[in-house]
């Protein structure tokens, strides 16, 4: 099982600017965009492997076409720990909620450690006090039709595309993409980002700080910091 502890140790803020130093992607790509709710924002970061379903609860035509037992068996086939991403298809979601105390403490026995879903969530101390974590859309009361009607295929979350098997990171910030390569040197970059911000940041907390100092503080430290790759010494 490939270690993901750097991802559980900082937040996902911390993670993405320490990506930024890859130069692998553009700044605003690669995480969820904003408005999910979270379910448990004092919670540690989570990280997991994206297993992906599509549901409906407004289409009963198509209620048990596609069991839920088969998704469990796409669910397995992912490598742990995993993270449930859901897409609600209906044009209203949220009329029906695929998401409760019941398959909450399901997905952790599957080795699931969170969802993220643009859909609905409800049972809501319930599924805080099995500990499972959430980014969803919406809260409802009942589950109505809701069933899977896909899984195992790319899913759309509020216009970005998440795959099966994609390396996601969740908490109280939103849900962020990390690119797996990144892992061996991640937390040296974090290391390297905390590097060059703290000067900026004691200097502007002592009291002294003025415009000046601060524009030749963050020139110095983060404009014209030098460049940094995988596997540079950090003085």
């Amino acid at each position: 099982m490939m270690d993901l502890g750097v991802l559980t140790r900082y937040s996902t803020p911390t993670v993405a600017n320490a990506i930024e130093l890859f130069e692998l992607r553009p700044r605003d790509e690669g995480f969820l965009r904003p408005g999910l709710l979270c379910l448990r924002p004092d919670a540690v970061p989570m990280a997991g492997f994206a297993a992906t379903c599509l549901v409906s609860g407004n289409k009963p035509d198509t209620y048990g076409r596609r069991d839920v037992y088969d998704y469990w068996e796409h669910l397995e086939s992912v490598p742990g720990p995993r993270i449930s991403v859901v897409q609600d298809l209906d044009p209203y979601p949220g009329a029906g909620c695929f998401w409760g105390e019941v398959n909450a403490s399901i997905h952790l026995a599957l080795g699931c450690v969170a969802t993220v879903t643009d859909g609905a969530v409800r049972d809501l101390p319930e599924m805080r006090s099995v500990g499972f974590q959430a980014l969803y859309r919406h809260v409802a009361v009942s589950h109505g039709y809701i069933h899977p009607v896909a899984f195992g295929s790319p899913v759309n979350i509020g216009g970005v595309v998440v795959r099966p098997g994609d390396l996601l990171q969740v908490d109280q910030h939103g849900a962020l993409i990390v690119p797996v390569e990144t892992l061996p040197q991640l937390e040296a970059a974090v290391l390297e980002i905390e590097r060059r911000e703290r000067p900026v940041i004691d200097y502007a907390k002592s009291g002294s700080a003025t415009r000046a100092g601060l524009k030749e503080m963050v020139d110095k430290h983060l404009r014209n910091a030098p460049p940094w790759r995988p596997g540079s010494r950090v003085d």
